[in-house]
C-alpha cells in the first residue's frame, strides 16, 4: 500500500514532498514558535521605563537612547522622560504605528534636547501639558507646535539658548496654540516678549522672570491693558530705568496685571540702581522732562559758545589797541624794577648812601 504524502509548495516553486506522518512535527514546531514569539500588546511597557497603568503615567529615566521610546502603551496618559540624550525631536517623534495617542501630559526636562523639528508632537491631540524646560535648544521649527490645539501649559525654563529666541517668536505666533493658558520662559536671556501678538491666545500666565528685559516696549503695553485677565511676571530683570521705561511704568502703577511688581529693580542709571521700578517718580521716567533738559543743556551750549566767539571777535579787532597797551605795561613795569633795583644798590653800598647824604 502506498504510503499518503503531503505535498508543500517550496520558495523556488518546487514541490517539497513529506510523509503525513510528520504533519504533527509541523504542527508542533508551529505552536511552538507562536509560544515563544514576542507579541506587542497594549500593556507592555517600554524597555528602561517604569509603567503604571492604574495612574496611566510611563516614566522613562536616565539611559543612553538618542529616540523617543516608539512602543509608548496607547493607555498612556502621563509620559515622563528625563535624562536622556534626545538630540532632536522628530517629525512625529511620538506617535506609535502611525495612530494618536490620548496623552495629556509629557515632560521632557533635561535630555540635553537641541532641535524641534516640524510636527514633532504630531499625535497628540489631546495633549495639555507640554514640559521642555532645561533643554539647549538652538533650532526651534516655525511649525515645532503644530498640532496641540488642547495645548494649556507650555514650560520652556532655561532651555532657548539665543540663537532661538527669533525662531521662539515664529514658533509661538501658531493659531494651534490659541487655547495656551500658562507659557514660562524663565532664565532664557531674552531681552524683549518673544510674541508677536498677546491677543491670538488665551493667556493667563506669562512667566518672565530672571531674562534680560530691560524696557517694555509701548505695542507691549498697550496688549497688556487690553488683555487683563493675563499676569506677568518679570522680576529679575536688568530694567533700565529712563525715559524709555515711561509706558511700562505708568502700566505697573495702574494695574494688578503683574503679581511680582515690587521685586521689580533698577540697574541703569547708576544713580537708581536697586530702586523699585514703582517707586520712581513721574519726572523719573518723564520724556517730556528729559528732551527739555536736553534741549536746555544744548541752549546753554550755543549761548556760551557765541559769548566765546563774540569775546574773540573784540579781541580780534581790537588787537592794535591791546598790543599798546601791553606794550605800555611792559615799560611801566621795566622802569619801575630800574628804580627798585637802583634803590637797592644804595642801600646795599654804604659809599652810595654816603654820597646821596
Amino acid at each position: 500500500m502506498r504510503e499518503k504524502m503531503w505535498i508543500f509548495y517550496c520558495g523556488d516553486d518546487s514541490k517539497c514532498i513529506f510523509p503525513i506522518w510528520n504533519h504533527w512535527c509541523l504542527y508542533y514546531a508551529a505552536v511552538v514558535c507562536l509560544l515563544f514569539t514576542p507579541v506587542r500588546t497594549d500593556d507592555a511597557c517600554p524597555p528602561s521605563c517604569i509603567c503604571a497603568r492604574d495612574s496611566g503615567t510611563v516614566t522613562c529615566l536616565d539611559g543612553e537612547d538618542t529616540e523617543v521610546p516608539r512602543d509608548i502603551p496607547e493607555w498612556t496618559s502621563t509620559l515622563i522622560l528625563k535624562g536622556r540624550n534626545i538630540s532632536t525631536l522628530q517629525h512625529g517623534a511620538f506617535m506609535t504605528n502611525g495612530t494618536e495617542l490620548e496623552m495629556t501630559t509629557l515632560s521632557l526636562s533635561y535630555n540635553g534636547i537641541q532641535s524641534i523639528e516640524p510636527y514633532a508632537f504630531l499625535g497628540l491631540p489631546q495633549l495639555h501639558l507640554l514640559d521642555l524646560s532645561h533643554n539647549q535648544l538652538e533650532f526651534i521649527s516655525s511649525r515645532a507646535f503644530h498640532g496641540l490645539p488642547e495645548l494649556r501649559s507650555l514650560y520652556l525654563n532655561y532651555s532657548v539658548l539665543p540663537s532661538a529666541t527669533a525662531q521662539l517668536s515664529n514658533a509661538l505666533s501658531t493659531q494651534t496654540l490659541r487655547n495656551l493658558h500658562r507659557l514660562e520662559l524663565a532664565g532664557n536671556k531674552l531681552q524683549f516678549i518673544p510674541m508677536l501678538r498677546l491677543d491670538i491666545y488665551n493667556l493667563h500666565a506669562l512667566v518672565l522672570i530672571n531674562n534680560s528685559i530691560e524696557s517694555i516696549g509701548g505695542e507691549n503695553v498697550t496688549s497688556l491693558y487690553h488683555q487683563r485677565r493675563i499676569r506677568v511676571y518679570l522680576s529679575s530683570n536688568p530694567f533700565r530705568c529712563n525715559c524709555e521705561l515711561e509706558a511700562f511704568y505708568y502700566w505697573l502703577k495702574n494695574s494688578s496685571q503683574c503679581p511680582d511688581s515690587g521685586r521689580l529693580l533698577c540697574s541703569e542709571p547708576e544713580a537708581k540702581r536697586g530702586i523699585p521700578v514703582e517707586k520712581l517718580r513721574g519726572e523719573d521716567v518723564d520724556c517730556m522732562n528729559e528732551n527739555l533738559e536736553a534741549v536746555s543743556y544744548v541752549f546753554l551750549g550755543i549761548v556760551l559758545a557765541l559769548i566765546g566767539v563774540v569775546f574773540l571777535m573784540v579781541l580780534y579787532l581790537n588787537r592794535g589797541g591791546i598790543k599798546r597797551w601791553l606794550n605800555n605795561i611792559r615799560e611801566a613795569c621795566r622802569d619801575h624794577m630800574e628804580v627798585y633795583h637802583y634803590r637797592y644798590e644804595q642801600d646795599s653800598d654804604p659809599r652810595l648812601a654816603n654820597v646821596a647824604v
